[in-house]
């Protein structure tokens, strides 16, 4: 696994052709890997598919044996608690902290959210969060975390 408290996200290079998620999908299905969340943005040409599954090297290894480029990318996960604000107090202690933040996705899991940030230093996001009183996800918990 990459740096402590990271979660591995898997990310996968769409053609913006008709059928090529559902391709990815049902591989990801065929080899019993669950998605616990997923962000997909789009360019004329491509898209990104970006995701959290159960087990992120198993994924890669289905996509792969199936002739598709996926990578496994450091990110963190952030406990985002059902408060007003909270996101932004979070943001904010990031910001202080002088990291940037590539890109963010969210999805809930029960009593609280996650927010899954890409940062340039994702285990200063992770010092600067805990050192503020927030928390994140373990690789464990985020990879159940509809479990």
């Amino acid at each position: 696994m990459g740096v402590s408290n990271t979660i591995q996200q898997l990310s996968v290079f769409l053609e913006n052709r008709e059928g090529r998620l559902d391709d990815v999908l049902k591989v990801l299905a065929k080899k019993d890997v669950d998605i616990v969340a997923l962000s997909l943005a789009d360019t004329s040409d491509y898209g990104m598919l970006r995701m959290i599954v159960s087990d992120p090297h198993k994924g890669r290894a289905a996509l792969k044996e199936e002739g598709i480029t996926a990578m496994l990318t450091d990110v963190v996960a952030l406990r985002v608690p059902h408060a007003t604000g909270s996101l932004s107090k979070a943001m904010h202690q990031i910001v202080e902290g002088e990291v940037n933040v590539e890109y963010m996705y969210a999805f809930a899991n029960g009593s609280d959210a996650a927010a899954v940030l890409k940062s340039d230093d994702p285990a200063r996001v992770i010092d600067i969060l805990k050192g503020s009183g927030f928390d994140v996800y373990s690789a464990d918990e985020a990879y159940r975390a509809n479990k």
